[in-house]
């Protein structure tokens, strides 16, 4: 899953197109912009075929701002009781962060058993996915942080990782000089590996 940071509205649509071309169908757009909630909304007309999602959320107020943008879910860096059950007021899919299994132990009480690992690399990474497979063996976890093309073949292996989130197929040279065909490129490869996990 693609994690996009949109510093320029204009490039959005292009940088969607070259993405889903790509075969990259879930899209996670951060709220770390300005411009972001309208990168959001453009991208859910434009693309109506392809899920789109808010990433960063922190704040229960942005919970509606989010949801009146079209995002289709959201994900958290961290798990916050008040901020998942205002997701669940607005029938908005959370994948709440987790870096610890005091915190998983909290999301998994709630009803949340897909968590967002993070940051996946500085806090053990695989290790620490296999320390928490037995004692959470209910739950999946998508490990976003730290992680490339190189790491996510292993990371994909795991029975326990359902999907990886990451920056990798998306530069920012490249974004910055929009060489939608490296980005497609490099879109592609990370495809690759999720065809060859799920065939």
């Amino acid at each position: 899953m693609p994690v996009i940071v949109i510093k320029d509205i204009e490039q959005a649509i292009p940088l969607a197109e070259a993405l889903a071309e790509a075969g990259l169908t879930v899209l996670e757009i951060t709220l770390r912009t300005a411009c972001a909630l309208d990168a959001i909304s453009s991208l859910r007309t434009r693309f109506p075929e392809l899920l789109i999602g808010a990433g960063t959320l922190r704040q229960i107020s942005q919970v509606s701002a989010v949801v009146d943008a079209g995002a289709q879910f959201a994900v958290s860096p961290g798990y916050d009781p008040d901020l998942g059950e205002t997701c669940r007021k607005h029938s908005l899919d959370l994948l709440p962060g987790i870096a610890s299994a005091s915190e998983l132990m909290r999301a998994n009480r709630d009803g949340f058993y897909f968590v967002k690992l993070f940051p996946a690399e500085t806090i053990g990474g695989m290790r620490l996915i296999q320390s928490l497979a037995s004692p959470f063996a209910e739950t999946i976890f998508c490990p976003t942080g730290g992680i490339d093309v190189s790491k996510a073949k292993d990371y994909l292996a795991m029975s326990n990782v359902a999907c990886i989130g990451g920056s990798w197929m998306i530069p920012a040279t490249a974004l910055a000089k929009e060489d939608w065909l490296l980005i497609r490129d490099l879109a592609s490869q990370a495809q690759a590996l999720e065809r060859a996990f799920t065939a």
